[in-house]
């Protein structure tokens, strides 16, 4: 048999199940948790999902630098806006690299937001923004939108650890707002080292989901998002 032969060529009975030898190797796993509010506080929905749904900016993102030096090219980012930004990291002190944030220095590569819609996209790896957002504010199909916040550390129970993104949306808009679409949006700016020479490449959405079931958010009430990104889930 040849290695890399498809399973359905090979020409023996293939067991269904998969034996545990205790030695298991890490595996990722994410989640979309949301919790729905009413106007008293009251808890009138929780929903979960399994969050498989990095775009193409996160896996570009995370390129190794050896596919760059291999390669020999960039990779160009797409922000939410449409505008574009050539993104093409080294171990070179004058090429532009994604700093950390540095706000003294104001190179504010950071977590924007997690942002809500009410549309749905047919191929989340090539979705560079959110189908029919929802925006901030008070005003007719609106939500104000709370700040976003990370774990402070990481939880482990058991073999597992997990970390998760939140941030809370509240309806003042004086209706019920659906919400159907969900995505995470970090901004992202480069700069070289060399000449401190940045490159703004906006707001970027690197993470998208389209509920398996639409929330709606009753007017007065509250919506709550968890991303949980966990390992040995």
């Amino acid at each position: 048999m040849m290695v890399g032969k498809g399973i359905n060529d090979i020409d023996v009975d293939i067991p269904s199940d998969a034996y545990d030898t205790g030695k298991n190797m890490p595996t990722f796993g994410a989640y979309l948790i949301a919790i729905v509010r009413d106007s008293t506080g009251k808890v009138i929905k929780i929903h979960k999902q399994r969050s498989h749904s990095p775009t193409a900016n996160f896996i570009g993102l995370l390129l190794p630098l050896t596919w760059y030096n291999t390669v020999g090219s960039s990779y160009t980012i797409t922000n939410v806006t449409g505008g574009t930004c050539s993104y093409k990291p080294s171990l070179q002190y004058n090429v532009a690299a994604i700093s950390y944030p540095n706000t003294v220095h104001n190179l504010p590569t950071y977590l924007a937001m997690i942002q809500v819609g009410s549309g749905s996209l047919s191929n989340p790896f090539s979705a560079t923004h959110l189908s029919l957002p929802i925006s901030n504010g008070t005003g007719t199909g609106q939500l104000v939108y709370g700040s976003i916040a990370v774990s402070s550390t990481v939880a482990v129970s058991g073999s597992s650890a997990y970390f998760y993104i939140t941030q809370a949306f509240a309806n003042q808009s004086g209706n019920t707002i659906t919400v159907t679409e969900v995505g995470i949006i970090v901004y992202v700016q480069t700069i070289s080292s060399a000449t401190n020479v940045t490159a703004n490449c906006g707001q970027v959405l690197v993470w998208y989901d389209v509920l398996s079931s639409s929330i709606s958010i009753p007017n007065g009430g509250t919506l709550i998002i968890y991303y949980t990104f966990m390992v040995n889930p």
